[in-house]
């Protein structure tokens, strides 16, 4: 990255299954095929690792942050390319005594191959979208805490994950604590996703003045190890958003790379058009858990 103001970024779509095995050397030759590409900064959907509907198989199938091999494969190829990688999220076994569930952890690599950032993902994706439809997340995974802004060679990177794309005020702080991209790695329900994906990263990109990138999970997922379970299904649509709300590439419904050389310069562009992050004013007003005082 010799241009501060320009950057290269792919993003890969991808359609994990129930087999971490099997999902990482896919996962492996679309990096590289992004390399190739020139790509400074690659980045992969959530749960890159694993996409299972079967707690019971996670259970057995995953590990602790310190001796995943997806993670650890991973951090290996980066290193070697020298580039930046966003790992979207692992699902992982947590580190908490006290709690048994997995944690959703996204990784920022640097192209040393060091963890240069970790984000637990904060919102629990607990709906119910239709009668057959019913997701309860923080059943299996435990939330996170904290916010997290990561410096990619003085780059400010704001780390979320999917679900966290609903809620516009950690997108606010993580962009008026500096961040000028913003990552969603996702795996969206087909059902939200066709209402709600693009609308609300674009959303996003104008409220912030930031660029978005998200990757995203995409068609049905393999699970020959749950054969008893209904596989589950991802809406893909990879998206990279400009500051102004511009939808500069659509990765569609099929696995593979997605390339775009960003100009950072875009970023003050569309925040010196509307300086909307500087003219936050205290107000009075309901809070969420107040009655309506008129009744």
């Amino acid at each position: 990255m010799k241009d501060a103001s320009a950057l290269n970024v792919a993003l890969l779509q991808l359609t994990s299954g129930d087999d971490p095995q099997v999902n990482l050397p896919r996962t492996i030759a679309l990096f590289r095929q992004a390399v190739e590409q020139g790509a400074d900064f690659v980045l992969t959907p959530e749960v890159t690792n694993i996409v299972s509907p079967d707690r019971g198989w996670q259970a057995k199938t995953l590990r602790h942050e310190t001796d995943d091999p997806t993670l650890a494969a991973l951090r290996a190829e980066a290193a070697q390319a020298g580039v930046w990688l966003l790992i979207g999220s692992l699902a992982l076994k947590g580190d908490d005594p006290a709690d048994d569930r997995f944690v959703n952890r996204s990784f920022l690599i640097a192209p040393d191959g060091r963890i240069a950032a970790r984000y637990d993902k904060l919102h629990m994706f607990d709906v119910s979208i239709s009668d057959t439809e019913t997701y309860r997340e923080s059943a299996a995974y435990r939330p996170g805490d904290r916010a997290t802004l990561a410096d990619m060679n003085g780059i400010g990177i704001g780390m979320t994950i999917c679900y966290d794309l609903r809620f516009p005020h950690l997108y606010r702080r993580l962009a008026q604590a500096g961040a000028r991209i913003l990552t969603v790695p996702s795996a969206f329900s087909p059902v939200t996703g066709e209402a709600h994906w693009e609308v609300l990263l674009r959303a996003r990109a104008i409220e912030t003045g930031c660029f978005i990138l998200a990757p995203a999970q995409c068609g049905t997922h393999a699970a020959p190890n749950s054969p008893d379970r209904r596989p589950r299904r991802s809406h893909g649509h990879s998206l990279i958003v400009d500051p102004w709300g511009t939808v500069l590439h659509d990765a569609g419904v099929t696995q593979g790379v997605t390339i775009h050389r960003l100009d950072l310069r875009a970023v003050n562009g569309a925040r010196s058009r509307i300086p909307s992050l500087t003219h936050d004013r205290p107000f009075d007003g309901p809070r969420g858990n107040e009655q309506d005082r008129d009744k």
